[in-house]
């Protein structure tokens, strides 16, 4: 069953029960624009009590707020009871919830016009009491009555602003540009694990570039992502560089990425170049250039300290922090000994790092050399080469005579640097090469 199926059949439900239901948000918002709704919401005057009743399948995933999840047989849709909301003290939730009978009642409390939707799903007439439906045609997303009361209720809207204009081509309405202007510095009361997947969805749905400035124009970018604003202005050698700034360079390589990429090459691809504007030098006199001495390293560490206080999982950190660290080493992959160019592609995810390098050249330089190279050395290099058994054991050392201890370790690198050099390949090659190196 498809959540489409299930979302008609709920209302369906409702209604024979003598309920009001409809299909309501962003499904709506979409099946306007022509789009397939990624999920669908109910919304009804059932009280939550009432549809668990009808519906024994279901949780009570957020019941003092009238929502409630309805699974059946693998699709779920959310329901949720007409209501009014009462205060915002913690800026996300409602004080106090007050259920209504009134589908328009229950709209004029939602984000913004364009979410304000509700569909009939037996006629597929759309009801439109917050005119979301002109703001659909003109391509604009405004906030439901007051923009500052609206924003004031869960200041996470500011970030889902920027990512629907983002997504759909939209302009922010004026007003509603300067209420996120004026409240931005209290995007810090959202929590982190919320304000991190926001931005993931901005990096990730095929409008990063689009999203990252409009998130600088509402002045948002400065207080979420510091480290990002100071990119803007920061100069780089226009023999390497010949697009620009360092913000403008992250800015083209946002607008490469395909929608739906790996949230972790998103944000490898924004934070790649961090540590340029705590490293910056000026040319020093005639012939010299600008310099970043040591910028991927002190990158590398600033990503890693952004990605934990978003409190990304420790997986998704040591891959961000893996991209910023290595993203310079494809300069090199032509001149690498067979061992170095087999470890550098057995990196974690490296199908990552070479998107992120082949964005980083179509953003400056242009020259794809290097990524043709590697790409060359992974169709023609067998998988048993790059990752070859391992000839020699600790056993084998053992038997050797050695003690175990720190020397065990150096002896089986280098072997098996050797073996990834392509100096042996069988066993006893192996063996009689550690004997030599145990011997010398």
């Amino acid at each position: 069953m498809t959540s489409r199926e299930l979302a008609d059949q709920i209302c369906g439900t409702l209604r024979r029960s003598g309920h009001q239901a409809y299909l309501v948000g962003g499904c709506v918002r979409d099946l306007v624009l022509g789009r397939e709704p990624s999920d669908y919401d109910v919304s009804t005057d059932a009280r939550p009590e009432r549809v668990q009743e009808l519906f024994p399948r279901s949780l009570a995933v957020g019941a003092k707020f009238g929502v409630i999840l309805v699974v059946e047989n693998g699709a779920e849709v959310e329901v949720a009871t007409f209501r009014s909301d009462i205060g915002y003290s913690d800026g996300r939730h409602p004080d106090c919830v007050v259920y209504s009978d009134s589908p328009e009642e229950d709209v004029r409390r939602r984000d913004f016009t364009i979410n304000g939707l509700l569909m009939d799903p037996g006629t597929r007439e759309v009801l439109d009491f917050v005119n979301g439906r002109a703001d659909l045609g003109a391509g604009i997303v405004r906030a439901i009555g007051d923009p500052r009361v609206r924003f004031a209720e869960d200041k996470l809207r500011m970030v889902r602003a920027v990512r629907f204009a983002a997504r759909f081509g939209f302009q922010i309405e004026p007003g509603t540009l300067a209420a996120s202007q004026g409240l931005a510095t209290q995007i810090t009361q959202v929590s982190t694990e919320r304000i991190r997947e926001e931005l993931t969805k901005l990096l990730t749905e095929g409008a990063a570039r689009r999203g990252f400035e409009l998130l600088d124009q509402t002045g948002l970018l400065a207080v979420v992502l510091p480290d990002v604003a100071r990119m803007k202005g920061v100069e780089q050698p226009p023999q390497y560089h010949p697009e620009g700034d360092v913000w403008i360079h992250t800015r083209m390589m946002l607008e490469k990425l395909l929608a739906n990429c790996s949230p972790t090459l998103a944000w490898g691809v924004l934070l790649h170049d961090v540590g340029k504007p705590p490293t910056f030098a000026p040319p020093t006199g005639p012939g010299s250039r600008i310099r970043f001495d040591g910028h991927v390293e002190v990158g590398a560490r600033m990503a890693e300290g952004i990605c934990h206080a978003l409190r990304f999982s420790n997986d998704d950190i040591n891959q961000i922090e893996a991209l910023v660290a290595n993203h310079l080493r494809f300069k090199d992959v032509r001149q690498m000994r067979q061992a170095t160019l087999k470890r550098f592609v057995r990196l974690p995810r490296f199908d990552e790092h070479l998107e992120l390098h082949r964005l980083d050249c179509l953003a400056s330089h242009g020259s794809l050399e290097a990524y043709d190279f590697v790409q060359r050395f992974l169709a023609e290099t067998p998988p048993e080469q790059v990752r070859p058994p391992r000839l020699v054991t600790g056993d084998d050392l053992k038997g050797m005579g050695i003690l175990p201890g720190p020397r065990y370790k150096e002896i089986l690198l280098a072997v098996e640097e050797a073996q990834l050099d392509g100096r042996f390949s069988d066993r006893e090659s192996a063996l009689q090469f550690a004997r030599s190196i145990c011997q010398s």
